[in-house]
């Protein structure tokens, strides 16, 4: 069902790529504005094509990147391939190690309707906008999405770790996480692994805002290109893949911190939350993580100096008006999206995407100290969410709220580009995987 292809990738020319460390980025989305800063005093540094500065920072990226290819800072492979991609890791408060298998490739671009790759999340249009306005001027995948096939008979992963043993780059990224590139060239191989996953549905894990991004790219080429084939290169967008049955796959939660709401007082939320919430007080604003694990529709609540355990009243679930089913309504992030961010703040569903009052974070941490010093009013605390959840919903049709999972390790940019510019999109060696 899913058709991918190798491509022949853009990479650091090897001058550089001793140093490749200091070339990586983490994405656009999750890039710390500190980060930045820091990256950019790196001349070539990933950052400069996907989270690129200026007025105008797509025509920006574009003078950079032509100038780099102009001077050799980065070079085209000469065979197509698809480039494996392994990421170890652990998690906090453990000493197991991980390792994320995964290969990175080009893969066609379907239209959502088609149900040939799946999403979970709902998006950002201002993020969507973004991502294809580089797109556009680039003509480059800078980073590859995150995408998940599910097989339980692992025959890809033999060929991944054969590849493995001969290893183009090695570093450790801004996560602690041990990330390193190889590359599959060989024909054969490669059209299994193409016959594999065309038999698959593909989960759209991480990265809903760039592909969105080619989607949108896409159609509006298609309509202005009498001669469209589908053979171009805009009809093909850049994306990892990894299998929802490896023992490697974690999905880490994502909070929301809340700021600049009038006439806000904690008084009046914790009223707010009394008619459909059980109220907890929680002494210890750490063991809030814990106190909520395995509980359903609970939630930690973080404002001022305190911090509360809220859960939803069981009867109260029937009251969700939204229009989804059944197992979408019982989801987490449904009951805090409606009863906190709808009913509560008066912030309708389809309005909160772009909420500019509502953020997001994962550490934990970050949400207390921001709510300690004032610089947010409230932080609400969720819990992780399974990959079997994750299916659920994306075969149910719909979405959750933008920023539900938080799929761990994030991959990282700055180690193969993918160009979507016919010259360089298309090779000799084509005929050989079709």
């Amino acid at each position: 069902m899913a058709e991918i292809r190798p491509f022949a990738g853009w990479r650091y020319h090897h001058d550089q790529a001793g140093q490749i460390e200091k070339l990586t980025s983490p994405l656009f989305d999750v890039v710390s504005d500190k980060q930045r800063e820091v990256l950019y005093q790196t001349e070539y540094n990933s950052i400069h094509l996907s989270v690129p500065q200026g007025e105008h920072p797509a025509k920006l990226a574009r003078k950079k990147l032509d100038q780099w290819k102009k001077d050799g800072v980065i070079v085209q492979d000469r065979l197509p391939g698809i480039y494996v991609y392994f990421q170890h890791f652990s998690l906090a408060g453990s000493d197991q190690t991980y390792i994320r298998k995964g290969f990175i490739c080009n893969i066609r671009i379907y239209e959502w309707s088609e149900k040939k790759i799946l999403r979970h999340e709902s998006t950002m249009p201002f993020s969507v906008d973004d991502r294809k306005q580089l797109l556009h001027e680039t003509q480059l995948n800078v980073s590859p999405t995150h995408g998940l096939y599910t097989d339980g008979e692992k025959e890809i992963e033999k060929y991944l770790d054969e590849s493995m043993k001969a290893p183009i780059y090695e570093s450790e990224d801004y996560q602690g996480v041990r990330d390193v590139l190889s590359v599959i060239q060989d024909a054969k191989i490669i059209r299994r692994i193409q016959e594999i996953i065309y038999e698959k549905q593909i989960i759209l894990a991480d990265g809903h805002h760039r592909y969105e991004g080619s989607l949108n790219y896409m159609k509006e080429q298609r309509k202005n290109n009498p001669e469209h084939t589908g053979s171009e290169g805009y009809n093909y967008h850049m994306m990892l893949l990894t299998n929802t049955e490896a023992e490697d796959l974690r999905i880490l939660p994502t909070h929301r911190v809340v700021r600049g709401l009038e006439n806000f007082s904690e008084e009046w939320l914790l009223k707010q939350l009394e008619e459909d919430f059980i109220i907890k007080t929680v002494e210890n604003a750490p063991d809030v993580n814990e106190i909520i694990l395995g509980k359903q529709w609970a939630f930690g609540l973080l404002i001022g100096d305190n911090a509360y355990k809220i859960r939803l009243k069981p009867e109260k679930i029937t009251e969700i008006k939204w229009n989804f089913p059944d197992e979408v309504k019982a989801l987490d992030l449904t009951v805090m999206h409606y009863f906190v961010f709808e009913k509560i703040l008066s912030v309708p569903g389809h309005k909160q995407v772009n909420a500019r009052n509502i953020t997001f974070q994962r550490n934990f941490t970050e949400c207390l100290r921001e709510v300690l010093k004032g610089e947010a009013q409230f932080a609400l605390i969720t819990k992780d969410i399974s990959i079997d959840t994750v299916k659920q919903v994306c075969y149910s049709g719909f979405t959750m709220p933008q920023k539900s999972t938080y799929f761990y390790p994030k991959v990282i940019s700055g180690f193969v580009f993918s160009s979507i510019d016919d010259h360089e999109f298309h090779t000799p060696f084509d005929s050989c995987f079709q």
